[in-house]
């Protein structure tokens, strides 16, 4: 699918969620910065950023007409208070195969997860981290997670970062929300969660019949059609390549430490 078709061409694509938001709860618009991420045909990732809104982003726009992927991830930014508008702290963020996104925060950042999250990775994974947001140490501690366990599904990997996170938060007295989506290229996971807190909203759209390879996850339906379906807090949905049909989880281990 060309980039354009996700970024700019739906009634109500990222393109106009970026200025024109319906749900959003945190801010008006989302002006701080733009990117976009994909695989090509032999499946290698690539990533293009830019600080300033996506409406003002004309070669974004250009390049979207052009690339076509099978898998993409795209974000709009709203800065936490705070968070520098610097090209470091744009998503998506990467790591070999893996391309990220978070819509989300850890309350008090700095003051609570900041430390506790670096002390808990490897030299290797904690030279990843290039900014200063809580999300892209969100990131750092999937890949650190999922390294440790290389057999292991992004489903899998997803959770456990969750259930890290959760026992930070409980730990340090604090709340996150965080809607994640991850892939590499191959499968993706994404979830809509939150601790002490509310999360933001999330969307998924799965059509057997008219598109049975496609699956979208969005913070805001891209269209006015019925195949929208609203993620419930503590969820969970993994689509895997030449899988016929997503597979969606409520994560009931963490409804005790999750409300």
């Amino acid at each position: 699918m060309p980039l354009d078709e996700l970024l700019y061409k739906q009634e109500h694509s990222l393109y106009k969620q970026s200025y024109s938001p319906l749900e959003l709860k945190s801010g008006v618009v989302c002006a701080d910065g733009v990117g976009v991420g994909w695989y090509d045909e032999v499946g290698k990732p690539f990533i293009y950023r830019n600080t300033i809104p996506m409406w003002n982003d004309p070669n974004l726009e250009e390049l979207s007409n052009y690339v076509q992927s099978t898998c993409t991830v795209g974000y709009a930014r709203l800065a936490g208070i705070g968070e520098s508008l610097d090209i470091s702290n744009c998503q998506p963020f990467r790591s070999d195969q893996l391309l990220f996104v978070h819509n989300g925060e850890i309350s008090n950042f700095q003051q609570t997860l900041y430390r506790p999250i670096r002390e808990s990775l490897s030299d290797s994974t904690y030279r990843l981290i290039k900014g200063t947001t809580d999300s892209e140490h969100i990131f750092a501690l999937l890949v650190q997670i999922w390294q440790s366990s290389p057999d292991s599904t992004l489903f899998w990997a997803l959770g456990a970062t969750l259930e890290k996170l959760a026992e930070l938060a409980s730990e340090y007295n604090t709340s996150f929300s965080a809607n994640l989506i991850v892939s590499d290229g191959e499968a993706i996971a994404a979830i809509r969660y939150a601790y002490r807190t509310q999360a933001p909203t999330l969307y998924w759209s799965y059509d057997a019949l008219k598109h049975p390879n496609q699956v979208i996850v969005a913070s805001e339906p891209l269209s006015n059609n019925q195949n929208w379906t609203a993620f419930d807090e503590q969820s969970m949905l993994f689509f895997q390549a030449q899988s016929l049909e997503p597979r969606i989880s409520l994560l009931k281990k963490f409804s005790a430490i999750g409300v």
